[in-house]
């Protein structure tokens, strides 16, 4: 299985005789699959389908979709509101001699608000039910074109995200390398703070040196946080090569791999360690973008 993107867009356009429509289909990151929904009066049915189709095929992602239609056939009966507006005319009396205004005019009248009334042509059960058919048919059609937008995202990153992995893995040996020269720069470092605070008549034994560098390079040790590291970057590996929707757990391991970088920037103990550990820290903030991107 490939990876996906939670990010893609699609559009499909169909038709039935004179009825027209168009499904366009946006999709952004998210936590969770959220579905919104924009359908044509008349066309609520369409709903629970949509709903259902996504919710099968989709992980997670923040999915917009729009229906738009327009009815050719479709002409609309424009009637008059009698009662409307003959309780206008009796207002209209009743002013008279109080306002001095022109008479209305018949325009003005049937544009006031509910004196001019639309009725909406009813389409035949057997009509509609084969418009819903249609349009499923054709939201199916575009809902698979958004998932291979999202796998085509996908696969490019997969590729960025082992980019990532595999500078993670360098200055994991890097701060390898530099923490096996710890001890000695250790020693160095200690001795010759002993000799700035001690008088040239004092001197060490060797032996107690030898504790102190112990001591202080057990507490710089870094072997295990390195070794977690790596077993992480395996892990995600791991996870891309098994494919499918795998954004949580990388999600889940890149919180592991700061928490490693932020323990060997507090043990490192010389500028060079500390050096590759913030390096560590972007590398480990690139990979957590791309993996907020990934189903």
């Amino acid at each position: 299985m490939t990876i996906a993107s939670m990010t893609g867009f699609a559009r499909r356009q169909g038709s039935l005789e004179d009825f027209l429509w168009a499904w366009e289909l946006k999709c952004v990151n998210g936590r969770n699959l959220e579905v919104r929904c924009r359908l044509p009066a008349g066309l609520d049915a369409l709903d629970g389908f949509v709903r259902a189709a996504c919710a099968e095929r989709l992980k997670r992602g923040n999915l917009s979709i729009t229906l738009t239609a327009d009815d050719k056939q479709a002409v609309p009966a424009f009637r008059i509101n009698e009662a409307a507006l003959e309780q206008l005319g009796r207002l209209l009396e009743g002013l008279k001699g109080r306002i001095d205004a022109a008479p209305p005019r018949l325009d003005g009248l049937i544009g006031l608000k509910g004196v001019l009334e639309v009725e909406e042509q009813q389409v035949a059960p057997e009509v509609m039910e084969r418009r819903i058919q249609a349009m499923q048919k054709d939201f199916i059609a575009c809902l698979a074109d958004l998932q291979q937008a999202r796998l085509e995202e996908g696969t490019k990153l997969a590729a960025i995200t082992r980019q990532h992995l595999a500078e993670i893995e360098r200055l994991g040996k890097a701060a390898a390398n530099s923490a096996a020269a710890q001890p000695a720069a250790l020693r160095e470092r200690l001795a010759r703070q002993i000799a700035e605070l001690l008088p040239p008549v004092v001197t060490l034994p060797e032996e107690r040196l030898a504790q102190e560098v112990a001591l202080l390079a057990a507490k710089a040790d870094v072997r295990e946080e390195l070794d977690r590291l790596n077993a992480h970057v395996a892990a995600v590996c791991g996870l891309l090569d098994q494919g499918g929707a795998i954004g949580r757990r990388l999600d889940f391991l890149c919180q592991e791999f700061n928490r490693e970088a932020n323990t060997l920037c507090s043990k490192a103990d010389d500028l060079a360690l500390t050096n590759i550990g913030i390096e560590l820290k972007a590398a480990i903030e690139q990979l957590r973008e791309q993996a907020q991107n990934i189903e």
